[in-house]
């Protein structure tokens, strides 16, 4: 979802993240470490976790395999955060923005692993929602309604991401109900207060 919602901000609303004057090529190598870090890493772990032994299967269908996954995608997130809003000092100079969106996604997994000590949220939902609420927080704040569009296909990939969902009888309605309020919550008051 953060290379989804990265790629919509680099390619379709550049100033937003005060990227206009970047070259797509250097937007694109910051798509890529984005993706790197925030899927091809949590993926490797995640890998290492089932091959170890930690989790009993991929799908994480259990509450108890979700865990571990969670706290260390949440590292792997506050990791790329730190280095895209203090170590990278010409994109965290330049374009701000980027570590404060990939500082709220950082707080959304958090808040996945938190919840999943007591309680099965929706993941999925929470990450599809946050795409939605930060450019819905967008299409608001700054008045890109070149984005309504992207909006609209979204809100329809959300209901089919919780269609889904409900199909595998990986969660209820109140999972996927809540998991859309946490990523909802997270994106917009980042966006409206921090971008």
């Amino acid at each position: 979802m953060p290379t989804l919602l990265f790629g919509i901000l680099l390619f379709l609303a550049p100033a937003v993240l005060n990227v206009e004057a970047f070259t797509p090529t250097l937007r694109l190598s910051l798509l890529t470490l984005i993706f790197i870090g925030t899927f091809g890493v949590p993926s490797l772990l995640i890998y290492y976790l089932y091959r170890s032994g930690y989790v009993k299967s991929l799908q994480m269908e259990e509450l108890a395999d979700r865990r571990i996954p969670y706290f260390l995608t949440a590292l792997v997130y506050t990791g790329v955060t730190f280095l895209f809003a203090f170590r990278m000092e010409g994109i965290s100079t330049l374009a701000p923005e980027i570590g404060v969106l990939l500082g709220s996604i950082s707080l959304s997994i958090l808040s996945v692993g938190l919840i999943s000590l007591y309680w099965q949220i929706s993941a999925h939902s929470v990450g599809i929602s946050g795409v939605i609420g930060a450019i819905a927080a967008i299409i608001v704040k700054f008045g890109e309604t070149d984005l309504m569009l992207v909006l609209a296909l979204l809100i329809i990939l959300a209901g089919l991401v919780a269609s889904a969902r409900l199909q595998l009888n990986a969660h209820n309605p109140a999972q996927i109900s809540a998991g859309f309020a946490v990523g909802l919550l997270i994106s917009v008051a980042s966006v409206i207060w921090l971008v």
